[in-house]
């Protein structure tokens, strides 16, 4: 018989638990023999420390090591935590984007999804976006996770959605093999789907990538038709200059609601635009914390630079469902302070490194 859950693991969305008694909760049921996944209760043996034990506060999450390469070859069963029992709500089974070799693979159950959504949508009215209005959406589907969010978003806060799906991985091969010409013909037929959607129907939010969005601002036809049609887009993967996204607010989109996410496969989750930022201020990204939280760390020593400086962001995964902490991210960021309460790092202003392990990074639609 499976323990109980600790009453921490599953407050309502609302609430904000105490970091550290959160990762101590969540430390008891991951390694607990009855409720922990069978991947972390073998993975376990290896650790010079006893996570039940030695895992006090949020700080102590950078004893562990980085172990995200495993996912590329761990069964997904085997990722899923004992106490969920024989038929756990699995939403999916989603990988990463395969930006530094083979694709890393997540599983993502319901209520991990619910808690996202939550947190989603109430940033999103926070930013004044419209409920129950259609939804475009331009964003890779099929084992990417951002097409089932998508989906979920549309479902829990708009009415119909559309989408045109794009292959990231294809269009990063083309560009590694040194067809950048075609790799532009791909991102040019996607917009071109996203126009006729525009022109037949009644669309109001655009999610769309950051790429996509620059080719789509060199296309006056179709900023004219996102400027009378669309009232908000929510922009989404990793980087968007500070000075593009000025220019998007004030002179491309000046009437329409822009918002950004930062999220991965690998975070499983999302951080969203912090609300009330001005068209000058950087774009800041809050983590739902305490089960998503950032640091922002010199990547050769993991410990953090000082606010108002660049470095890589380390994420810390730490929810009922999943267990990722300590996992370094190839993403660079200024490190802001996190809203008050709250643990780790606030980020803004996202950029990509240019390699990561050992791989060079190449963003393509993203």
């Amino acid at each position: 018989m499976a323990s109980a859950t600790p009453d921490v693991l599953d407050l309502p969305p609302d609430a904000q638990p105490d970091p550290d008694e959160f990762v101590r909760a969540a430390m008891d049921w991951h390694f607990n023999p009855e409720t922990g996944s069978p991947y972390w209760l073998e993975r376990a043996r290896s650790l010079d420390f006893d996570p039940r034990t030695d895992i006090k506060t949020h700080a102590d999450l950078a004893l562990f090591p980085n172990v995200a390469a495993e996912l590329r070859d761990v069964r997904a069963q085997d990722l899923v935590p004992r106490g969920y029992g024989p038929r756990p709500d699995v939403i999916g089974v989603f990988e990463s984007g395969g930006t530094t070799g083979a694709p890393k693979r997540v599983v993502l159950l319901r209520d991990w999804m619910d808690r996202m959504l939550a947190a989603s949508n109430a940033n999103l009215d926070a930013h004044g976006f419209p409920r129950g209005a259609n939804w475009l959406g331009v964003v890779p589907a099929g084992p990417h996770i951002v097409g089932e969010f998508f989906r979920r978003s549309v479902a829990t806060y708009g009415a119909y959605g559309f989408s045109v799906d794009l292959d990231p991985r294809w269009v990063k091969k083309l560009i590694a093999q040194g067809r950048g010409a075609d790799a532009g013909d791909y991102a040019e037929h996607v917009l071109d789907q996203a126009e006729l959607v525009l022109r037949s129907q009644d669309i109001d939010v655009l999610t769309i990538t950051p790429s996509l969005m620059e080719r789509l601002a060199h296309r006056d036809a179709l900023v004219e038709l996102v400027n009378e049609k669309v009232r908000a887009i929510r922009w989404g993967g990793t980087q968007l200059d500070a000075d593009s996204r000025h220019l998007y607010r004030t002179e491309v989109f000046p009437d329409t609601l822009l918002c950004g996410n930062y999220g991965s496969t690998m975070i499983l989750g999302m951080a969203g635009e912090r609300p009330g930022l001005t068209d000058d201020d950087p774009c800041i990204f809050d983590p739902l914390s305490p089960y998503v939280t950032f640091s922002v760390v010199a990547p050769e020593t993991r410990e953090p630079v000082a606010y108002g400086a660049r470095g890589q962001v380390l994420v810390h995964h730490v929810s009922k469902s999943f267990l990722l902490p300590n996992n370094l991210e190839r993403d660079l960021a200024t490190r802001v302070p996190a809203p008050e309460n709250t643990a780790g790092d606030a980020v803004a202003d996202i950029a990509p490194v240019a390699t990561f392990e050992n791989e060079a990074v190449i963003e393509g639609v993203y």
